[in-house]
């Protein structure tokens, strides 16, 4: 056992003498409390447990907490700032992405994951990036319209911020 720090949606977390070999998933659900990152597959295929370390997304399932140590991690539930939704959210409600909403979370993380590392992503930018992710629903249509339409919203307030004209 040791003691392990790491950050959990911008809070500082001690880990107190937490197994380090616990999985990730297991230490934010049941010590920390945040439901909102889904248990799927356990071997880190589904994506349902996608969570940012670092900015990047990772499989929190297969992911043991010693190796978040010192690490920024971000759930679901610290993706939007307070009650402001992200470009990404929103769209994901107007579109209706979710049917049963499982994968949503993960689905979520990799998909902000993609945009803050590509703000105009292609068809084959999104494929590639979503395919660690399962949905059974198979909404993977309004999946990948979300994110072009808040790639389109997250442009459109840059420019607007910076001047240009669309």
């Amino acid at each position: 056992m040791s003691n392990i720090s790491l950050s959990v949606n911008g809070k500082a977390v001690s880990a107190g003498n937490a197994d380090p070999e616990m999985p990730l998933l297991w230490y934010l659900r049941d010590v920390l409390g945040l439901p909102g990152t889904k248990f799927g597959c356990g071997i880190g295929q589904c994506g349902a447990c996608t969570v940012h370390l670092n900015g990047s997304p990772v499989k929190s399932c297969s992911l043991p907490l010693a190796a978040a140590a010192d690490a920024e991690i971000t759930t679901i539930e610290g993706l939007a700032e307070g009650s402001q939704l992200t470009a990404l959210q929103e769209a994901w409600i107007e579109l209706d992405v979710p049917q049963c909403g499982y994968c949503q979370a993960g689905q979520l993380m990799s998909a902000s994951a993609l945009l803050a590392s590509n703000p105009k992503p292609t068809d084959a930018d999104i494929d590639g990036a979503m395919a660690g992710n399962l949905c059974r629903c198979h909404t993977y249509r309004r999946i990948r319209a979300a994110i072009h339409r808040a790639a389109g919203a997250t442009n459109a307030a840059d420019d607007q911020s910076s001047g240009s004209s669309l």
